[in-house]
């Protein structure tokens, strides 16, 4: 194994230390480094196993022979030769040439010493690959390149973990079945995968957007990291206004993290944000992205979210939120792309148009659909909406089931004071 000298370590902790450099890495790396390990073999599942090999033994050597001064290079060695060996015990042809290859790059060193190619963008588009179930891509992608497990994953698509998990692995075989090329793919094949990139992208992105608080350390830089692939698909794709569109949305949102909490950390909804805190640039820059995308005239799912955002965005300038447009924008959304979560949405733009009774009687249209039994947003919509109306008992249950469906200590503790400020009438 190459060596690149020990960091000092904390005398006082150095498993903790290692353990903290492991997790970092992690937390950085992970989908490059299961990007270039899988991109000689196609066997992806067979590179988290070789990369998940070499966390286990850093957190058993760097105690005693201290952190290295490139961790994840150190890393990539081990991974490696782990799937060296692998190869080797199979005794193939395909086996024997991956093995050729890996020991080439063994011999050049480029990896270990000179830092590896960025290959992620690759995977992304391979998970994508016709071969593979449309269901399963954007999760595929959301498992490999950024590390989320079958669990996390499955609340976001309102699926079983035990299902996702499942169809992962089954996706994972298909791809080394199937020899599909690592590669950026010809631009006439990628309109057919763009749509499950994107969702990944965008996934991660909202993952890492509701830890506003950066709690969950699994979560921290992903928004960022969602948002620099969008720029690197922007500039591989320029003329896809939905790619455009990807951006724009998440910009407008970053725009706006820092609002989402007071300096105590109590939890700001969007409409009592300060909107002079809000990043400008960003805004502006998201507003040039969402031009360029509308002059293809061909509109999508994100340009349409971005559009909403946008509208939200414009109180900036006229101190009121055009509930009218973005009730509009919403039920465009409904009809290209219909969803429960898009349901939600619109039951509170046509509360805000129509009044709360309104409101309920859309969402009373979707209550039935099982997918919502544990989304949080139906909840707090619901929670609201009812006591708009009124019914403080039904608000009352609906806010304990939208707080116990919530993670975030800050948003937990703003339903719960919405509830206790129902008054007596709810006891």
């Amino acid at each position: 194994m190459a060596s690149h000298g020990p960091c000092q370590l904390n005398a006082d902790g150095p498993a903790s230390a290692a353990r903290a450099a492991a997790e970092r890495a992690a937390r950085d790396s992970y989908g490059r480094l299961v990007a270039y390990l899988a991109a000689h073999t196609r066997d992806i599942a067979g590179a988290e196993d070789a990369l998940a090999d070499a966390f286990a033994s850093a957190l058993a050597q760097w105690p005693t022979s201290g952190v290295p001064q490139k961790p994840e290079s150190w890393l990539l060695a081990v991974a490696r030769r782990r799937q060296v060996d692998a190869s080797r015990r199979r005794r193939t042809a395909d086996a024997a040439r991956e093995h050729v290859a890996m020991i080439e790059d063994e011999r050049s060193g480029i990896a270990a010493e000179e830092g590896f190619p960025d290959e992620r963008l690759k995977l992304m588009f391979v998970c994508a690959a016709p071969e593979i179930e449309p269901a399963m891509r954007a999760p595929l992608i959301l498992q490999t390149l950024l590390g989320f497990d079958a669990a996390t994953i499955g609340a976001a698509f309102l699926v079983s973990p035990s299902t996702m998990g499942q169809r992962l692995v089954r996706a994972k075989a298909r791809i080394r079945q199937n020899a599909i090329p690592f590669r950026i793919p010809d631009r006439s094949e990628m309109p057919g995968r763009l749509d499950a990139v994107l969702a990944a992208i965008y996934t991660a992105f909202a993952e890492g957007w509701s830890d506003a608080a950066g709690a969950d350390p699994r979560r921290t830089n992903l928004a960022s990291e969602a948002i620099w692939l969008g720029r690197v698909l922007t500039s591989l794709m320029p003329s896809e206004p939905e790619v455009l569109g990807l951006l724009a949305l998440m910009l407008f949102a970053d725009a706006r993290g820092t609002s989402r909490r007071t300096a105590a950390g109590a939890y700001v909804p969007l409409a009592d944000q300060d909107v002079a805190t809000w990043n400008g640039d960003l805004i502006d820059e998201a507003e040039s992205l969402l031009l360029r995308a509308s002059r293809f005239r061909t509109f999508g799912r994100y340009q349409i979210e971005a559009a909403v955002q946008s509208a939200h965005c414009a109180r900036r300038r006229t101190q009121r939120i055009d509930w009218p447009a973005i009730r509009t924008l919403y039920e465009a959304l409904a009809q290209i792309c219909p969803s429960p979560v898009v349901s939600v949405n619109l039951a509170v733009a046509v509360a805000e148009t129509d009044g709360p009774a309104a409101g309920l009687a859309h969402l009373a249209g979707v209550a039935d659909d099982a997918r919502l039994t544990d989304y949080q947003p139906y909840w707090a919509a619901r929670a609201d909406l009812l006591a708009r109306c009124g019914d403080f008992a039904e608000a009352r249950r609906a806010y304990d089931r939208a707080s116990g469906l919530q993670s975030d200590p800050a948003v937990r503790a703003f339903l719960m004071a919405r509830r206790e400020r129902l008054g007596a009438s709810l006891n």
